[in-house]
């Protein structure tokens, strides 16, 4: 007999490394991948946003009374101001004592002219004024001798009338004289330019050589121990503007402020322009300020009026009213009122329409409706 051989039993096939790593990789991304499913699908909002709350940001109003005030601008003006330069004759410069900054007292020599013609022509008419003074007097007692001669009837009665004709002649011809004498001492004296008041040179417009004729100016002389602050105001400002009102003052040149009150008024406005001329006394014994500078003016008009402060930008203001949105729990109402004043980007509102304390709008309000759901975030 012969023996049956038995079959081998079948080899199991092992997995290989490669083939395990791939399994696991897939296995993490599908876990990654359900995750990021999983997150994305939670903060999915399943709510409409037109639903939810407008977020917005609001401001507080406050209850500060309105004073209506005006506001002008003025000009530094010296207490005095003279512009010096000949008044009579025309000439060359000859001299120029100063210049802008130095002090000038009363009487003291600024500049002279070259007039040498101007005092010759005065010798000329006071030798001529002697002369004729002269001749006057011996027409005079000639006058005279002859109408002693008259009553023992030497001479005729016309003889001695002529002769007194003759002498007061004289005397008119030496009173023109005279008078034309003092008209060349006044031009010879208009040669020499001297100071009508204690002062400052501000300015200097010629130097020694210019040509100068009568209302040209030389130097400009100016007295700013006090100074006088000029505006001119509104014709239906003139009953705010009367004498004694205080007036709060900011000098631009210097950056200061100071307070002081209206001096005087004129009583008539300006024909051309309808403004009403003020002025201001101002004491600067220090100097320090300079003149014809700008100086801005303020003054209180009437009596304070009760209002509600607001940011210019939390409202749109159209013909005297104010447009805005109040926030009342959680809902932005539309609400107009009155505009009272404005200042400084600040608006002042009817107190009756709009109460202190009110939450109103001011970022986002362009985007709200009527009666909308919103988040306010009140400013500090």
């Amino acid at each position: 007999m012969s023996e049956e051989i038995p079959e081998p039993a079948p080899k199991r096939r092992l997995i290989g490394m490669p083939s395990m790593v791939l399994l696991g990789a897939l296995g993490g991304l599908l876990g990654v991948g359900g995750v990021l499913y999983m997150r994305a699908a939670s903060d999915t909002n399943q709510v409409a946003l037109a639903s939810q709350p407008k977020g917005v940001s609001a401001t507080i109003a406050k209850s500060e009374p309105f004073q209506p005030a005006r506001r002008y601008v003025g000009t530094i003006e010296p207490w005095l101001s003279a512009n010096i330069g000949p008044q009579m004759v025309s000439a060359y410069v000859d001299t120029v004592l100063v210049r802008p900054g130095d002090i000038a007292k009363r009487g003291s020599v600024l500049a002279t002219l070259d007039c040498r013609n101007a005092s010759a022509m005065s010798k000329v008419i006071a030798a001529q004024a002697r002369a004729l003074d002269a001749m006057r007097t011996a027409s005079a007692n000639e006058a005279s001798r002859i109408a002693s001669l008259l009553d023992g009837k030497y001479v005729s009665q016309n003889e001695v009338d002529q002769k007194k004709a003759e002498a007061a002649s004289k005397e008119a011809q030496l009173a023109a004289l005279q008078a034309q004498a003092v008209g060349t001492s006044l031009q010879v004296d208009d040669c020499v330019l001297r100071s009508p008041f204690d002062g400052e040179i501000a300015d200097r417009r010629a130097d020694p050589g210019s040509f100068v004729r009568p209302g040209s100016s030389i130097t400009t002389l100016i007295d700013r121990h006090m100074v006088r602050i000029t505006a001119e105001v509104p014709e239906d400002d003139f009953d705010a503007v009367a004498p004694g009102t205080p007036v709060r003052i900011h000098l631009l040149s210097t950056n200061k402020d100071l307070t002081s009150r209206i001096a005087r008024r004129a009583p008539a406005a300006d024909p051309g322009t309808r403004t009403t001329h003020i002025e201001i006394d101002v004491a600067n014994d220090d100097k320090s300020m300079p003149v014809w500078t700008t100086a801005e003016l303020s003054l209180d008009v009437g009596t304070a009026i009760p209002a509600s402060s607001i940011p210019l930008s939390a409202a749109t203001v159209h013909a005297g009213k104010a447009k805005v949105f109040v926030v009342d729990h959680g809902v932005a109402h539309l609400r107009r009122a009155p505009v009272v004043g404005e200042r400084q980007g600040v608006l002042y509102l009817d107190a009756k329409a709009l109460p202190g304390g009110t939450q109103v709008v001011t970022q986002g309000r362009n985007l709200l409706d009527d009666g909308e759901a919103v988040t306010a975030k009140v400013e500090k």
